[in-house]
């Protein structure tokens, strides 16, 4: 552990890779089958630990929940992992809307940045 790189701040990290597969399947009520399926549609891509397991981050545990609720709903993993991926560049394309809005609307009508 160093100084640089505290335990903590990797915990808070959604991007860390901090579940085993075991651990993830038993957290999201399915099956590591399931997490591989995701893994081959390309859904998520697990880091894989110095012995090669695989390991999943809280980002991709919510992804995989959000592919297992389609999935629960009916919906051929395939489609339900196509689905998640669109509704996960709809929200980007969002934030970035909501940015440019805002940008916006810091500039006056002329263009020209408002005074304070």
């Amino acid at each position: 552990m160093t100084a640089e790189n505290p335990l903590s701040d990797r915990l808070d990290d959604d991007d860390y890779p901090a579940y085993t597969m075991g651990r993830a399947a038993e957290m999201l009520g399915t099956t590591p089958a399931f997490l591989r399926a995701l893994g081959e549609a390309r859904l998520i891509t697990p880091l894989r630990s110095e012995g090669g397991h695989r390991r999943y981050s809280r980002y991709q545990l919510r992804i995989a929940a959000r592919a297992r609720e389609l999935v629960d709903q009916g919906t051929p993993v395939e489609a339900a992992c196509r689905i998640v991926i669109l509704e996960d560049q709809l929200e980007e394309a969002q934030r970035i809307n909501a940015e440019y809005r805002k940008a916006a609307g810091e500039k006056g009508d002329d263009g020209q940045a408002d005074s304070p």
